[in-house]
């Protein structure tokens, strides 16, 4: 609590403990006015809605990754087969492009704004554009433990590929035009990022953390406003014990996550070995992060644009992006372990109940890559979402923007943003939004 000479206080006076900000109210013996707080958390009617963007580079197979029909009935290529039982909460979007994609290098120039549409510096400088995942960190950080977890399977390619850095093939999410947000590459790290702190959010009462600067404020202020101080850190106790009556009936209002804590054992140092293993558990991360509310927004790197995992649990001992130039079964059998991850993640969070609905039901995943498929083509770009978007998004559907005037990748992002609060009259490239999504 900081404090100015005579007993007046520059700024609005507030109560301070681990991890834990308190406004005060007015009170006579201080001048306690100033600025207000940045928005407090409040008790929510509804469960929050999450983001997650999963990525993998190159494509997919140029004859396998198609979706057609509505409803139950959508048939799937073979590349999305592991999402057959959620073809009535998808929406398969065909056509969309970065017009700034089409121009530089193939690769790094097709990833580096496949969230944010900007124009990508050459040279090896670095200059891209904030993307459309930290947008919604920005807006929604402050509620979570962690703004956003940002999880990779391959390490960043530090080269330099035909004049542009393939830094920018290493990220999708920036959280300004020359910082691309940090990527985590180890699950035990990304795990003691949501656990690690012992006061961490959820653990502990907000009253119980500016219980002793509330003692020592309580002695510097008059007689009558330590009465009006107890009056109102006793609203405060019973406004937690609501809440926390709710959130043990089950109610939606005052909703809490339906995990305090972590139900899986913390994953051992270092990177797995076995890439499925380094996958699983990353999707198992976002889950988590998710189910105990550490964060609503996360992005899951797969693999690099112009990778070079290889991956011997299938049997396959050949570099990503030679595989990707194949086109064969063995690219087709990668293409659907990566969509596999995915559906794993759709699968966790439709078994969390919340209320009425499920956690599938108040997110929003989406699967996207860089290019359709080995052979570069950026100009049709593939996107899939899956989930409901607290009610915000209709399933069944597969919707095709090739023939139409708008075919602006982030004119979806226009309308991802306004699905979760923020309305921009621009991002990127566009003005427009996709209505039908």
């Amino acid at each position: 609590m900081s404090r100015s000479t005579g007993h007046s206080f520059s700024r609005r006076t507030f109560l301070r403990g681990v991890g834990v900000t308190m406004a005060l109210p007015w009170m006579e013996s201080f001048n306690v006015w100033g600025d207000q707080s940045s928005p407090s958390s409040r008790s929510e009617s509804r469960a929050p809605i999450r983001l997650a963007v999963l990525f993998s580079g190159n494509g997919f197979h140029s004859g396998e990754f198609w979706a057609e029909g509505e409803g139950a009935d959508i048939k799937l290529g073979q590349v999305l087969s592991s999402l057959t039982p959620f073809r009535e909460r998808m929406v398969f979007i065909r056509g969309l492009f970065n017009a700034e994609a089409l121009k530089g290098n193939i690769h790094s120039s097709q990833t580096g704004n496949l969230l944010s549409g900007a124009p990508l510096a050459s040279g090896g400088e670095i200059h891209s554009g904030t993307s459309f995942d930290q947008l919604i960190a920005q807006q929604y950080g402050h509620s979570t433990k962690v703004p956003s977890l940002v999880l990779g399977c391959e390490r960043s390619n530090p080269g330099i590929h035909k004049n542009y850095s393939m830094l920018y093939s290493s990220h999708i999410s920036w959280s300004s035009p020359t910082a691309p947000t940090p990527l985590e590459l180890y699950p035990a790290l990304a795990f003691d990022r949501l656990f690690k702190d012992s006061s961490q959010r959820g653990d502990r009462s907000v009253l119980d953390a500016v219980l002793g600067e509330a003692d020592r404020f309580r002695r510097q202020i008059s007689k009558s406003d330590r009465q009006k101080l107890d009056e109102y850190l006793n609203s405060v106790r019973e406004i937690e014990q609501r809440l926390d009556r709710a959130g043990k009936q089950g109610e939606l209002q005052g909703w809490r996550p339906t995990l305090d804590g972590p139900n899986i054992a913390r994953p051992a140092d270092g990177i797995p070995q076995n890439l499925a293993e380094h996958m699983k558990l990353m999707c198992d991360i976002v889950v988590l992060a998710f189910q105990t509310d550490s964060t609503r927004v996360c992005t899951l790197k797969l693999n690099n644009d112009h990778s070079y995992l290889q991956f011997p649990h299938l049997n396959i001992n050949v570099g990503h992006h030679e595989l990707s130039h194949r086109n064969d079964a063995d690219y087709l059998k990668v293409n659907q372990s990566f969509f596999e991850q995915f559906a794993y993640i759709a699968t966790k969070l439709d078994a969390i109940q919340e209320g009425e609905q499920t956690a599938l039901d108040n997110s929003l995943l989406m699967y996207c890559s860089s290019m359709l498929s080995g052979s570069h083509d950026a100009t049709n770009l593939p996107c899939v979402l899956v989930g409901g978007a607290g009610g915000r998004l209709k399933g069944g559907r597969v919707l095709e923007y090739r023939d139409k005037p708008n075919r602006k990748m982030c004119s979806l992002y226009l309308t991802l943003l306004e699905k979760y609060g923020i309305a921009q009259e621009a991002f990127g490239d566009a003005t427009e939004r996709l209505v039908e999504v």
